[in-house]
């Protein structure tokens, strides 16, 4: 789809650990950026409340690019529901917002509806894409250990 990304992925783990991993520093600090990417623990802040700010400074790839992350929290329904923008440009105004629905499917496994919408081009949204599908394969990874 040209104006954003809608990505399913069923994992299996309870609803409340997938959450935790989207919620809590150090979770989100080893699985966002693949595993590609370095995110200091130091360098995270999450203030998880509507109205709140998020941010992580990623470096990535062999050159070790520094990026700069940053957004707030919209909408935070624990541990069903959340809404928050993203940017790696903090001093534009532009901000993409990403939706994460997660739903108990019993038996210990959890999918999770993920969505990107925003400002991008196609071809972004395609690498985007592909990023977080490696992303999300790290989660996969970490929930399983």
């Amino acid at each position: 789809m040209a104006d954003g990304i809608a990505y399913t992925r069923v994992f299996d783990a309870s609803r409340e650990r997938v959450w935790m991993e989207w919620t809590e520093p150090e979770r989100f600090a080893d699985w966002f950026g693949g595993a590609e990417a370095e995110i200091p623990l130091a360098s995270v802040a999450m203030d998880v409340r509507p109205g709140g700010t998020w941010r992580a400074t990623m470096f990535a790839g062999p050159d070790r690019r520094e990026i700069h992350w940053a957004g707030e929290y919209v909408e935070v329904v624990e541990p069903e529901r959340l809404v928050v923008t993203m940017t790696d440009r903090p001093d534009d105004a532009a901000r993409e917002v990403i939706t994460v629905v997660l739903t108990d499917l019993g038996d210990g496994r959890t999918e999770m509806r993920f969505e990107q919408r925003g400002h991008m081009d196609a071809e972004q949204y395609r690498r985007a894409e592909q990023g977080w599908g490696t992303f999300f394969d790290r989660i996969d990874a970490r929930l399983a250990a």
